[in-house]
């Protein structure tokens, strides 16, 4: 228990640059508070002890701002970076070297029974305001960008944009997790940019237009 404690300390250290000691970590960081509250919701949602263990991830919720359901199967080296807002179902299946940033939900598209809720696979990470809908597979080593919404299976080493999510690199290899969110793709910038081509070119078609008229009207 406590090498698995030292584990979720430790991948703080990892992965934010604004831990600077053991002391403050322990004590201010709610992610891992979240996360060591959910290790032990779900010894008891195990043992059957369903509204006990309810009650402590609902408790943790108040204090965190981080729901996570107690039914939740998470692995090892878990990181959630700020937290607020992140919310987790039930039936979600997190590997190990996991992170995710604030905003993030892991739910479900509607009332179906079983299996409602994403995998994420080993060594995936869910950028700010991520949503990952249904009972879909993020495969291992990918990333979804922020703000998208994934409804699909995504395939391992892959990078996810978008509303709804596409992947937009897949190259076969692992890709690292320390990435810059503005380097990702933005679709919804491109079909921007085109429409503002677009514009400028009919603006120059309808100017064109009135020179040729204003010729004319010199003519006669």
């Amino acid at each position: 228990m406590f090498k698995a404690l030292k584990e979720d300390v430790d991948v703080v250290f990892e992965q934010d640059p604004a831990a600077r000691s053991f002391l403050e970590v322990i004590l201010t960081y709610s992610g891992l508070h979240a996360i060591w509250a959910h290790r032990l919701a779900h010894f008891f949602f195990k043992n059957k002890l369903f509204f006990l263990a309810r009650v402590i991830s609902q408790i943790s919720r108040f204090f965190t701002g981080i729901e996570i359901h107690p039914g939740a199967v998470i692995g090892r080296r878990f990181f959630i970076d700020h937290g607020m807002g992140v919310v987790i179902g039930e039936t979600c299946i997190i590997g190990d070297n996991v992170t995710l940033f604030q905003g993030v939900t892991l739910g479900g598209t509607g009332k179906e029974s079983g299996k409602r809720h994403p995998t994420l696979e080993d060594n995936v990470l869910v950028a700010t305001g991520a949503k990952v809908l249904g009972s879909i597979t993020i495969g291992e080593g990918s990333k979804v960008g922020a703000g998208s919404v994934v409804l699909r299976n995504v395939p391992p080493n892959s990078t996810v944009v978008g509303i709804p999510g596409k992947v937009v690199i897949q190259d076969g290899v692992r890709i690292k997790k320390d990435f810059n969110h503005q380097d990702l793709p933005d679709p919804v910038a491109d079909v921007c940019n085109s429409m503002e081509m677009k514009i400028a070119e009919l603006r120059r078609e309808v100017e064109l237009l009135k020179q040729a008229r204003k010729k004319e009207g010199n003519a006669e």
